[in-house]
């Protein structure tokens, strides 16, 4: 018996590190639309990021610079991500010239099935392929829910964060024009 007992105590151990608690049946979380915005001074360091499109291309974050640029993390087995992709659209679309998109694919096991979802879904913006996450790292206190969006000011930093599906368009519209002030007037900075 005494022989068990590590096992059974290692056993246990192992599986509470393997619990999912938290997760949906995806094994992803979902945040809650927690929007959280920076004030112009007190943004921190631009971002640094670059990597490979879904469709092989080199894509640089800082080449978007000169205005402000949405960020969305997004897996095409997420139900959320899918659900707002469309509403990312339209907004990439009425915000055209006036901010940059970039999406960053997490989770696809091959980057095929991101161009799938894109195609379905008539995204025409860019997105990184990143199945390993790697490219998350580049976002100092990214909420690591699927979908996350970031939006960056024209010098490429963090002005605003969601955790989870953007609460609406207009939301997103705002955050963008927030990023693009100099001023904190137009903005409601949570930190």
């Amino acid at each position: 018996m005494r022989r068990l007992l590590p096992l059974l105590l290692l056993a246990l151990v192992a599986t509470g590190c393997s619990d999912l608690s938290g997760t949906n049946k995806g094994g992803y979380i979902t945040g809650d639309g927690t929007t959280t915005v920076w004030a112009p001074d007190d943004r921190g360091a631009p971002i640094e990021l670059t990597g490979t499109t879904l469709d092989g291309k080199d894509v640089d974050l800082a080449d978007l610079r000169g205005k402000p640029a949405v960020v969305n993390v997004w897996w095409s087995g997420c139900g959320p991500c899918r659900a707002e992709m469309p509403m990312l659209q339209e907004a990439s679309t009425e915000l055209a010239g006036e901010a940059a998109f970039l999406g960053i694919n997490t989770r696809d096991g091959s980057a095929a099935n991101g161009l799938a979802f894109e195609r379905s879904v008539g995204a025409s913006y860019p997105s990184i392929y990143a199945p390993d996450g790697r490219a998350l790292l580049a976002f100092p206190g990214l909420p690591r829910p699927l979908p996350s969006t970031v939006v960056l000011d024209a010098q490429g930093r963090i002005s605003a964060m969601i955790s989870g599906p953007i609460p609406s368009r207009l939301t997103l519209t705002e955050l963008v024009q927030c990023a693009a002030s100099a001023s904190a007037e137009h903005c409601e900075a949570d930190t």
